[in-house]
């Protein structure tokens, strides 16, 4: 079962949102300078101009969900990019699927 924590940070909309729009980063956000929206992940600034918040704010989004397993982080620079972890959400999806 998964833990409490991992709930937690699935609780937010925008947290939802933000995997939402990681399942096809392409079509959600625009060409970055810096490293590839799917191999690298994106980056954090455009996820809070995205979200329409301030880049700590968005920040403080993504590390709760990478805290949760749910995403991974990779430092270019002086930037932090984003992608989704997808084998760590299949094995959510097949955890709750065999719990409930």
């Amino acid at each position: 079962m998964p833990d409490a924590g991992l709930f937690a940070a699935l609780a937010s909309e925008r947290r939802l949102q933000v995997l939402e729009w990681l399942k096809d980063p392409r079509s959600h956000f625009p060409p970055q300078r810096d490293g590839d929206l799917v191999d690298d992940g994106v980056c954090v600034c455009f996820i809070a101009e995205k979200l329409g918040v301030a880049q700590p704010t968005a920040t403080a989004h993504m590390q709760r969900l990478a805290r949760a397993g749910l995403v991974t982080s990779r430092r270019i620079g002086q930037w932090t990019f984003y992608r989704r972890d997808e084998a760590a959400i299949a094995a959510l999806k097949q955890s709750i699927t065999a719990d409930l």
